[in-house]
């Protein structure tokens, strides 16, 4: 009995983001204007936001962890991405939705979070 390979075994954990997109750039400044409120950085610096996917009718889907599954605000957070976006011009729509895969490291975090955090 042979065992069939899983699909996605190999795959990227994070899907690529739409950066040639014209709304890319104004979606990541939405995204960085949204803080953890334990942390003084942004989520888009944290590293939270992994994948802004922007389809041909300029629907926006969003998929984010958090620094840690017990996070306080877990339940709030992908609602404040999305008000955060959906005033946005141009865009029709906006999903967020949460995974845990990769689970966050401090080794997502942009340079700026970094030294904004004393870690460099």
């Amino acid at each position: 009995m042979s065992q069939t390979p899983d699909p996605v075994e190999g795959a990227p954990l994070i899907a690529p983001s739409s950066t040639d997109h014209p709304l890319y750039d104004n979606i990541v400044e939405a995204c960085r204007s949204v803080y953890d409120p334990e942390i003084p950085v942004n989520i888009f610096d944290l590293g939270l936001i992994y994948t802004i996917d922007i389809d041909t009718e300029n629907a926006v889907k969003v998929v984010m962890t958090l620094t840690a599954p017990g996070c306080p605000v877990a339940g709030e957070m992908p609602g404040w991405v999305a008000e955060a976006v959906e005033p946005l011009p141009g865009v029709k729509q906006v999903d967020v939705e949460l995974t845990w895969e990769p689970p966050w490291g401090m080794d997502m975090m942009s340079d700026e979070a970094r030294l904004e955090l004393g870690f460099m």
